[in-house]
């Protein structure tokens, strides 16, 4: 009687034996699957960037709790790493500091979680390269919340052909590590805003592009996401083996309430617009002759009806009250941006030629003059990191091979590379730089054969003159000529006590025939020596 009973049972639940082998599956090819609770695989990609730094959530959220900063502090932290923009650093201290106060209340239930609050999403107008993505990026580092950065052109209004906008609240998730307590307090910023609108085309709207502010403002004011998307492949087999399961499934979601949304666009035409409605057009000469400081002053008087005329909903730019603009950088700014601030890009070159023992250094005149040229690329901040590659491109590839270990790069050198390039070669010891990258071939030959290589000094000067010619490194050219002389030479020195043998001129000019010759004449005594010996 219990025996029927049990297999009734059985028969009542026919997906639990399912679950079991296909657990057993994922388990044998090594996937990280649990079928009770999916973890997040930080790897899957998804719309928007994901953070590489690893989040303590539960420290995170500790922190999140007792949020005490000041907007002074904030400001001051920000200035230690980004030059200029004050006045966006004091809007975005401030709204910072308000709404993670909110937060705080709302945890420690000094404010109820369904009082009516009006959310401080920000909206960041300025030219590209003057630090609105480093801005939110680094105080999010601060306050230690997730941090997901997306582009706006990347989301369709679907989601089939494009991105699904709730997938930056789902890469929330997995930036908190599962924790959805921490990632609904986190931060989603959303650049080239202004790229989903098209009032500057035929006269009417992008209807996708419509289509993406709409779901947007769903976000941006409060819904529930699912965990999961609907689309993910784990969350459909997740489905899957509860099906049968007698206890229902609990869906995962995620509130939108309190995650802060900010956004930012140059707005290239808004100016225009803001222009018009002031009745301060221009045209002719005096338009092209319009400073940038001046149109930064006609982006700080943008009013919602102007950004409604650009191409945006009221309801959506009606959800982003707090607005501030970003001045382009000027000469003096990118100074400043190479010599003051931490973490500048100079201490990335400084490292990279580290790597080769090379100390690399900047005379005040050449850090100006690469400022200077920056400017010119009109792309901001991000100038500097191309003048610095067009500068360093060929010291990068030549010096490493040198025996130079000092550079000191001068305004000279910024503004004539190569042949700054060339006198520095100039003072390098030719000789020592051969000795020691043909030193670096035979020690690797070595290591690899057993055999020590003896080049000649004419042998090596030859590699030397191979290499010039042939515009390679000399251990390239090592590498190219004997290619075939390990197995050749282990033969020739099988029986032999001593494994080195000597490099002529001979074996580097014609290598092929001076190893072919050795073999012949090694196989011709062992002949004789055996003919010899009954």
């Amino acid at each position: 009687m219990v025996e029927k009973e049990k297999e009734s049972d059985d028969k009542q639940n026919p997906f639990e034996e399912l679950t079991k082998q296909f657990s057993d599956i994922l388990g044998k090819v090594g996937a990280n699957v649990q079928i009770a609770s999916f973890p997040f695989n930080r790897s899957e990609e998804a719309a928007g960037d994901i953070s590489d730094e690893e989040i303590d959530d539960q420290e995170a959220l500790k922190r999140v709790k007792n949020f005490n900063l000041r907007p002074k502090e904030i400001k001051d932290y920000l200035d230690r790493f980004i030059i200029s923009q004050d006045e966006a650093k004091k809007v975005l201290s401030v709204a910072i500091c308000d709404h993670y106060n909110h937060i705080r209340n709302i945890i420690a239930q000094k404010v109820h979680r369904n009082q009516e609050y009006m959310k401080q999403n920000v909206l960041i107008l300025g030219p590209t390269g003057v630090g609105k993505t480093y801005l939110i990026k680094t105080i999010a580092k601060l306050i230690g919340v997730p941090f997901v950065k997306a582009d706006a052109t990347k989301f369709s209004e679907t989601g089939y052909v494009g991105g699904d906008v709730e997938d930056l609240v789902r890469n929330l998730i997995k930036i908190a590590n599962g924790n959805v307590a921490l990632a609904q307090y986190g931060i989603i910023f959303i650049d080239e805003i202004d790229k989903i609108t098209n009032a500057f085309g035929d006269g009417g709207r992008d209807i996708s592009g419509r289509g993406v502010q709409i779901n947007l403002l769903k976000l941006m004011e409060e819904t529930d996401v699912s965990a999961f998307s609907q689309t993910d492949m784990l969350n459909q087999v997740r489905t899957l083996m509860s099906f049968g399961n007698s206890k229902k499934q609990a869906v995962e979601k995620i509130n939108t309430k309190n995650i802060l949304f900010i956004v930012s666009g140059a707005f290239d035409k808004l100016g225009d617009i803001v222009k018009k409605r002031m009745g301060t057009a221009q045209i002719g000469f005096a338009a092209a002759e319009q400073s940038a400081d001046r149109d930064f002053e006609f982006l700080t008087q943008a009013q919602t009806e102007d950004f409604i005329k650009y191409g945006f909903e009221p309801e959506f730019i009606g959800r982003l009250p707090v607005r501030v603009a970003c001045k382009a950088l000027g000469e003096s700014e990118l100074e400043k941006i190479l010599s003051s601030v931490e973490g500048s890009i100079i201490r990335q070159y400084r490292e990279d030629f580290a790597g080769y023992d090379i100390d690399l250094g900047f005379e005040d005149g050449a850090l100006k003059e690469i400022a200077k040229e920056a400017v010119k690329e009109k792309t901001g901040a991000r100038g500097l990191l191309t003048i610095l590659e067009r500068v360093f491109r060929d010291m990068k590839f030549e010096l490493p091979s040198t025996t130079i270990r000092k550079v000191v790069l001068t305004a000279e050198g910024v503004r004539d590379p190569r042949e700054y390039l060339k006198n520095v070669l100039r003072y390098c010891d030719r000789t020592n730089d051969l000795l020691g990258d043909i030193g670096r071939f035979v020690a690797s030959f070595e290591g690899n054969f057993g055999i020590h290589l003896d080049f000649t000094p004419s042998a090596m000067e030859e590699v030397g003159r191979i290499a010039e010619a042939d515009q390679m490194g000399v251990v390239g050219v090592c590498n190219r000529l004997f290619e075939d002389f390990g197995y050749g030479l282990q033969l020739l020195l099988k029986d032999s006590e001593s494994k080195h043998f000597e490099i002529p001129r001979e074996a580097v000019q014609r290598p092929d025939k001076f190893l072919s010759d050795r073999i012949t004449n090694f196989y011709k005594d062992f002949s004789v020596g055996n003919s010899c010996n009954p």
